[in-house]
């Protein structure tokens, strides 16, 4: 249930969705779109997207355009282990940002499909905070979309929100 006066936090978690989008439509999220379906009319107290950064700088456009659209941007580099594996994940700065956001808010919206979330979304919803997901379907924990008051699947409809 959205109601105009809900204030409503949007926490992106930017690798999630880049990799879902990939695989499923090897297209990229069009976060305008998925931030105007994430606010839906609703009071807007803080929209922010979890970067991963890496040495050669590609993803500079993306982080300005992310800025652009509303976006807060939280970066952290890539960690590169000495057995080649890589590292990158947000999932305690996304968990620690919630947590403290649901004191300010009436509705969290978070924009990914990792099942370790659902614990989180238990927490929030214990707390009275209205907790919505948005991914895609094929690549969301069941546990996450069960967890959350409602689910919009972004793969319904890839025409609104994925660009090339």
């Amino acid at each position: 249930m959205h109601h105009t006066p809900q204030r409503v936090a949007v926490l992106a978690d930017s690798q999630n969705l880049y990799h879902s989008a990939q695989d499923n439509f090897n297209k990229n999220v069009d976060y305008n779109a998925l931030l105007d379906t994430a606010v839906a009319n609703r009071n807007l107290t803080r929209a922010i997207a979890y970067v991963i950064t890496t040495n050669n700088g590609q993803a500079e456009p993306f982080f300005e355009a992310l800025e652009q659209i509303g976006f807060e941007r939280k970066k952290k580099p890539i960690k590169t282990f000495p057995d080649g594996t890589k590292k990158a994940d947000w999932d305690v700065g996304i968990s620690l940002d919630a947590v403290t956001l649901a004191n300010h808010v009436d509705t969290i919206v978070l924009a990914s499909g990792d099942g370790d979330f659902s614990r989180l979304c238990s927490h929030l919803r214990q707390k009275g905070v209205r907790v919505e997901i948005m991914s895609f379907k094929s690549t969301t924990a069941s546990e996450l979309i069960s967890s959350a008051d409602e689910h919009t699947n972004l793969g319904a409809n890839p025409e609104r929100y994925l660009v090339d």
